[in-house]
């Protein structure tokens, strides 16, 4: 028996997944009954560093989506559009789908899962989130028995590589990108990754499994890293910790006898050094999650690239193929002894919407960097500032001069973050505080 692949896109990933395919000695037996049956491309002169034979390529992408023959569609071409559309047609046409494509589903997911629902398939997703760490299905499986109480990650390499480089050189940001996009590491146009927006719509597909409801990503809160300097990658080392672009989704009760709502957020965080994200380097993405009664497991490894994620995507079409291999193997039922039900799980079992809190409403530490006047009781106007909205300093130090002006820079104890910004709003109108040049959060 051969289940066969559309596979939709040819490129990095593409031709990833192509080469295991195409390669099945050494890897899970079912790989051998996997077929490359079309592939849909957009240029069939450009050159191939895979072996495919031209019969089958095409650039008739809908085709492939509705051809009869397909089994599972494999959805790689990225960006929203035409990936939607196929994505859409194949679940119309009653196939499987597999894709890696995470701007799509945190975006599209409520469309895309009631069409899955309503045809019974399979829409899978391994690789959408963090390349080839496995962590969609262990959050809808093996984690599933577990009360999730937050996830923590660092889900896009760019940015980490960014910081990693800013952190071992002392360079500052835009120095590090440019190298970054001489070397591939980040696109001519990094927007998307350096402002936090891939981070956003990956920790939404996360928080979407984890805690059971759909998410709008619209009211998933994102800051990037094109503001942290090299003076605070510094003072951040001094103070002991690192800087890293964290996306964290988390449960917390904003009043007593009221339900729980969810934090969903990305920003760039001072972790402690002693805390296992602190470790994480240059490429490499790590998830963090902790639970009820499991504990803390952490999910680590490289979050993009052909291999990375091309294994996650076979990893989906293989779990959709055993599927479809026993449902073929099952023996006609009889009256006196039913078949149970072994029709493909629906790809998305939950209706309803997450709660989100408000980032007001989150509580936490805060470093903060501000430019003064060099001027006698500073210091002491800034604590009266914090001490009317209830903020209390962990530490607070004038380090030197940048320029004419007093660099000081202050860590808090928990606070909301309401009380914090009416703090720095009153702040900022003292006539000693010329700017606050640097506003972080810390873990």
């Amino acid at each position: 028996m051969s289940f066969k692949i559309g596979l939709l896109g040819l490129g990095t990933v593409g031709t990833g997944t192509a080469e295991i395919l195409l390669s099945p000695e050494g890897r899970h037996p079912l790989v051998q009954e996997l077929e490359i049956y079309r592939v849909g491309v957009r240029d069939l002169s450009k050159p191939r560093d895979v072996q495919i034979s031209k019969e089958i390529l095409t650039t008739d992408l809908e085709s492939i989506a509705t051809d009869p023959e397909v089994d599972i569609v494999v959805e790689l071409l990225g960006g929203l559009e035409p990936a939607r559309s196929l994505i859409l047609k194949a679940i119309a046409h009653g196939k499987h789908v597999v894709t890696a494509n995470k701007a799509v589903i945190s975006r599209f997911a409520e469309e895309i899962y009631d069409a899955a629902n309503e045809k019974g398939v399979y829409v899978m997703l391994e690789a959408a989130v963090g390349g080839g760490i496995p962590i969609i299905q262990p959050l809808k499986q093996t984690l599933g028995v577990n009360r999730i109480q937050a996830i923590t990650g660092i889900v896009n390499g760019t940015t980490n590589y960014i910081l990693t480089r800013m952190q071992n050189e002392g360079a500052d940001f835009a120095d590090v990108l440019a190298d970054a996009q001489k070397l591939g590491y980040a696109e001519a146009d990094p927007t998307a990754d350096v402002e936090g927006l891939d981070a956003a719509d990956k920790i939404a597909i996360l928080a979407s499994l984890a805690y059971g409801g759909r998410i709008k990503l619209e009211e998933v809160y994102h800051e990037g890293i094109s503001k942290v300097g090299a003076a605070d990658i510094a003072y951040a080392e001094k103070l002991g910790f690192v800087i890293k672009l964290l996306a964290v989704a988390k449960q917390m009760t904003v009043a007593p006898n009221e339900p729980e709502l969810l934090q969903v957020r990305v920003h760039p965080t001072l972790v402690p050094k002693q805390h296992p994200l602190a470790s994480v380097s240059g490429v490499y993405n790590a998830i963090f999650v902790e639970g009820d009664p499991i504990g803390q497991v952490m999910f680590y490894g490289r979050g993009a690239g052909a291999g990375p994620t091309a294994s996650a995507v076979v990893s989906d079409i293989l779990n959709i193929a055993s599927i479809l291999k026993i449902i073929s193997q099952s023996p006609v039922p009889s009256p006196q002894s039913p078949v149970p039900n072994l029709h493909p799980l629906l790809a998305c079992t939950h209706q309803h919407y997450c709660q989100i809190a408000p980032m007001e409403e989150l509580v936490t530490r805060f470093y903060a960097r501000f430019l003064t006047n060099d001027s006698p009781g500073v210091i002491g106007h800034l604590g009266t500032s914090f001490g009317n909205y209830g903020v209390s300093l962990e530490s607070v130090v004038q380090t030197g001069f940048r320029g004419d002006l007093a660099e000081i820079v202050v860590v808090t104890h928990d606070v909301r973050e309401g009380n914090f910004r009416q703090a720095l709003a009153e702040i900022r109108a003292l006539e000693a505080v010329d700017s606050i040049a640097s506003l972080l959060r810390v873990l």
